[in-house]
């Protein structure tokens, strides 16, 4: 087909490249050596002195990191004589759209075939008690960009995005308070890792306030105060800090697309209505991504935009939404794939469990990299594998055997009776799979 991208940033890799996936892991990559270096290197023998950080020139690698991968996309749009338009794009009808061009003037469009990827844009507080002003109160892609390490900051969600860009910032030596609705933090974890996790930040230095939900406050010029309410008592307390994030999630984007024009429906969430062939109810619009339903994630938008390309050339594209994982890129790494052992007893499922702790693992011992565990839930009568959460300094390379054993429909002994080689931080998925179906080895 000949296609033609329509982009309003001027560079290509939508949030993930620009202000969401990319410029964080440059962040947490470049935090995690300094932390390294000031608390694990003299572990190891190895002395420095006179360590510090020069935050401009973090930032500078973060945008080279950014710029590298959006010049990228722009080479392989040129390889695969995919046209592109920097411009912001609205609907006429079903097969026309007008774009207002970065540069200036108008251009009209047609096309058999749409695909609306726009994405998602910050979800403001509820009520807005305090308005974004990426300032003093900012959002993620304020966060990913501040001049200087604030004294004290508090984060609003303790979400992937609270919890990664909070780490970025209390390992450069800010003071984190973090205010979460819910009653743990990363409320949609297994709560096994959820409990793991808010043990070991809190061992880190961080501050929580769960269940407290965020009813007021006032921005300075420097500063803000912020007014949070016990949700069972309805006791309320004051906190101030420098820098507030809000990260309270994402919300679909589309606003100015005149989906109405072409006749396309919204569901009551906001989001591009699809079937499960990622058609619209318009048969030559599809959508994916964070303005569809489901998991806001690039590698979910990714499995969606090939699927839906596949579905518009009746090819029978398919995501199996029960293996796509999950990962915080905090310090250790949360990821997940499938149920969580909660959803499991909800759904009064039978299952069985394999744990093992990263802390038997001899290559996690070598290296004193012993924190967290595998942990492997499986149907009780078949083996099959149902759930797999994962908390160690590699879980986010680790967790895509499992997504691949379960892609397959493989069971617990198939994974523990496929060699693993030692010694490897892989081998704790191994053992977690024997303690599923038999018993662990090493632990």
């Amino acid at each position: 087909m000949k296609t033609v991208c329509i982009e309003k940033r001027g560079a290509l890799g939508g949030t993930c490249l620009n202000i969401g996936c990319i410029p964080s892991k440059a962040l947490l990559n470049a935090v995690a050596n300094y932390r390294a270096a000031k608390h694990s290197f003299p572990k190891l023998g190895i002395k420095c002195s006179g360590l510090s950080y020069d935050l401009n020139q973090i930032m500078k690698q973060k945008q080279e990191a950014v710029t590298g991968l959006t010049k990228g996309v722009e080479i392989l749009f040129r390889k695969y004589k995919v046209d592109y338009v920097k411009g912001t794009a609205s609907f006429l009808s079903k097969d026309a759209l007008n774009i207002k061009l970065n540069e200036g003037g108008q251009e009209k469009i047609q096309a058999k075939k749409m695909l609306i990827a726009t994405g998602s844009d910050v979800s403001p507080l509820p009520g807005e008690p305090l308005k974004i002003d990426e300032k003093v109160v900012v959002s993620s892609t304020g966060a990913l960009s501040l001049k200087e390490v604030p004294k004290k900051m508090i984060v609003i969600g303790a979400g992937v995005i609270g919890m990664e860009l909070g780490s970025v910032y209390q390992g450069l030596g800010a003071d984190v308070t973090v205010v979460e609705f819910q009653n743990q933090i990363m409320p949609f974890a297994d709560g096994e890792v959820s409990k793991h996790m808010l043990k070991y930040f809190k061992k880190e230095g961080f501050n929580f306030l769960t269940g407290h939900k965020v009813v007021g406050g006032s921005v300075g010029e420097r500063s803000a105060k912020v007014v949070v309410e016990d949700a069972k008592s309805g006791k309320k307390q004051e906190l101030e800090a420098d820098i507030v994030l809000v990260a309270t999630g994402r919300k679909p984007y589309t606003e100015g697309l005149h989906a109405d024009k072409a006749g396309v429906k919204l569901d009551s969430h906001g989001r591009v209505d699809v079937n499960k062939e990622l058609m619209t109810n318009v048969p030559n619009i599809y959508a994916i991504g964070d303005v569809v339903k489901g998991a806001m994630l690039a590698h979910k938008a990714e499995e969606e935009g090939i699927a839906a390309v596949e579905n518009m050339l009746g090819e029978g594209g398919h995501v199996n939404y029960g293996a796509i994982p999950g990962v915080i890129y905090t310090h250790p790494e949360v990821a997940y794939v499938g149920k969580t052992e909660e959803e499991l007893k909800k759904e009064n499922v039978a299952y069985s469990k394999g744990f093992f702790p990263m802390m038997a693992n001899s290559r996690s011992r070598a290296m004193h990299d012993g924190e967290g565990f595998v942990k492997v839930l499986t149907d009780k009568k078949t083996d099959k594998i149902l759930g797999v959460h994962m908390v160690s300094s590699v879980a986010g390379e680790a967790i895509a055997e499992m997504v691949l054993a379960m892609e397959y429909g493989a069971s617990a002994e198939d994974v523990a009776r496929t060699c693993h080689a030692h010694p490897t931080m892989s081998e704790a998925v191994k053992e977690a799979c024997l303690g599923a179906y038999d018993k662990t080895i090493n632990f």
